[in-house]
């Protein structure tokens, strides 16, 4: 009896895990590389130019499987502080309560829920973007850029990722004219094997 019953929760554990880690279990996992990731932004300005920045702080990771890769998934955490426009004082403004306000949301994120490869090579990454507490879904634009032993004995696969948000959409109505509603987000995003 006890051994049915051992079996028994074994073969319930390994539904359960099944569940949990269905399309990943044969992935690899791979940790965003700090120094070479991050996101880079660009709005228009007042009509005339456009604003670029990046945030230059960003932690996540993704999962892949070459003979899967519908099963891919990635989550990302940006911190909102880390914007860099090329500019102190636009970036003071940027962090404070008209834009960011990164006292009370100093992190943004993006966790992905579905991924398409495309015929063309491209893939689209669907998920949910959450900015000034705010999540929305969100479509990402995907363009696989290599991937290869690094000159330090690891394995990296590299991206780039592209979308455009609203900023209404997340509750930033700072008047910069009706263009400047919305925002190109590029994410650049290299992983390390792990």
């Amino acid at each position: 009896m006890k051994l049915r019953t051992m079996k028994q929760v074994l073969i319930l554990s390994a539904g359960i895990s099944g569940l949990f880690f269905n399309g990943t279990a044969l992935a690899e996992r791979f940790v965003l590389d700090p120094t070479h990731s991050f996101i880079q932004f660009s709005i228009s300005h007042l009509g005339f130019s456009l604003l670029q920045g990046r945030f230059n702080q960003m932690e996540g990771e993704f999962f892949y499987d070459e003979e899967q890769p519908e099963a891919s998934k990635i989550s990302v955490q940006v911190k909102t502080a880390s914007v860099d426009s090329n500019h102190a004082e636009r970036d003071k403004h940027i962090r404070n309560e008209d834009f960011l306000n990164v006292d009370k949301y100093p992190t943004a994120s993006f966790v992905s829920q579905s991924f398409k490869p495309l015929a063309d090579g491209t893939s689209q990454l669907m998920g949910e973007l959450t900015l000034h507490g705010i999540t929305r879904p969100v479509v990402v634009d995907v363009v696989f850029i290599g991937a290869g032993e690094d000159p330090w004995g690891g394995y990296r696969r590299g991206y780039r990722g592209t979308t455009i948000i609203k900023r209404s959409d997340y509750n930033m109505s700072y008047d910069l004219g009706p263009i400047a509603d919305s925002m190109v987000l590029d994410f650049f995003i290299e992983g390390i094997r792990k």
